[in-house]
């Protein structure tokens, strides 16, 4: 009998889909969220063990023990209840929130406080953190096709999303900057300079 979707920690279907994708350990898991979901969610190396004895208790994933030299090495699968368990927490109907932390984006909140040079220099560095963040994901886009590929396509929707969005936030920090320089700051020119960030103490 599969138990509420509700009595798995999010931690736990986060192990749970990366085994449906492939990955087969520990360390596999880890490395594939390095690679993947960092970017929009976290989950720690120390949650993923606990998480796969978890599933593997409850018979959501099978582990077989395979020695690789000294180190204990377990592989696990995904099993047919492993599935449905994904599958019901996936479609669940249920309130999907958007949560968003970003240090840059409260800073620029409240950026008034900084003379228009410093303001300037805040938003070019947030801006060049969102060009350097497009050309970080740009550059997995060949194992999201690999995954694709073989079956797995919402990866790929997942890091056009990604790329879409830092893509409009560097678009939208520039057209800011030209919109205040053209009302007479100096934020424009800071922005371009590539001044490192000062902020005032």
């Amino acid at each position: 009998m599969i138990p509420d979707k509700t009595s798995l920690p999010l931690p736990a279907y986060v192990v749970l889909g990366m085994v449906s994708l492939g990955a087969r350990s520990g360390y596999e898991i880890k490395q594939d969220v390095e690679r993947s979901i960092r970017f929009f969610w976290t989950i720690s190396q120390a949650q993923i063990y606990p998480c796969l004895r978890r599933l593997e208790h409850e018979g959501f994933v099978m582990g077989t023990d395979q020695p690789a030299g000294r180190r204990r090495r377990r592989l696990y699968k995904i099993t047919d209840s492993g599935q449905e368990v994904l599958r019901s927490w996936l479609t669940a109907a249920e309130p999907i929130p958007f949560e968003l932390r970003d240090v840059g984006l409260l800073k620029l909140f409240f950026a008034d406080a900084l003379s228009p040079a410093e303001a300037g220099t805040l938003l070019a560095v947030v801006r060049r953190r969102s060009e350097e963040r497009v050309a970080t994901l740009s550059a997995i886009r060949t194992a999201a096709y690999e995954l694709r590929d073989d079956g797995n396509a919402f990866p790929l929707l997942s890091l056009e999303m990604g790329i879409a969005f830092h893509e409009a936030m560097a678009e939208v920090c520039a057209r800011f900057a030209g919109d205040v320089q053209a009302l007479g700051s100096d934020i424009g020119a800071a922005t371009t300079s590539g001044a490192p960030l000062r902020v005032r103490g």
